[in-house]
């Protein structure tokens, strides 16, 4: 079974990861959203707000689990049997940054790192321009799947 893990933070989703996903699903037998957890860093959405919108927006794909973990994700992979990590790329910059991680995941442990580069569509997407757009009440819903939403 072929299962890959896509770490991220996700606060929130956006519609580049939702593509990504979504795409994955037809490489691996299970996708598991892997929402990294971080003492140090300040999130806008509660980890089970991250959580319920990506279940939500998944609702209807088998394939894909959504967990939080906490540590190296080469140590979540050597725990729960995952041999793929999955990385969406928007531009070189990304690339770059990507590139020094997989190789040093590669060097923790027999884990391959797998990129898909983002739509044209979504590349401009990140969630630290989603969290400003909400910050300063601009339109975010094109930016993120409908199960995310604002309260």
């Amino acid at each position: 079974m072929k299962r890959a893990i896509f770490p991220g933070s996700f606060d929130p989703i956006t519609l580049g990861h939702y593509d990504i996903i979504k795409r994955a699903v037809n490489l691996f037998d299970e996708v598991i959203v892997a929402i990294g957890v971080n003492a140090e860093k300040k999130y806008m959405f509660s980890l089970e707000e991250r959580k319920q919108f990506i279940s939500d927006a998944f609702k209807d794909e088998p394939k894909v689990t959504v967990v939080s973990y906490e540590g190296l994700t080469v140590d979540f992979c050597l725990k729960n049997n995952v041999k793929f990590i999955l990385r969406g790329l928007r531009n070189p910059a990304d690339f770059e940054f990507e590139k020094a991680i997989a190789h040093t995941n590669r060097d923790l442990a027999p884990i391959e790192t797998v990129f898909l580069l983002t739509a044209a569509k979504t590349s401009y997407i990140a969630s630290s321009i989603v969290r400003d757009v909400i910050r300063n009440h601009g339109d975010y819903t094109k930016l993120v799947p409908k199960s995310v939403r604002v309260k």
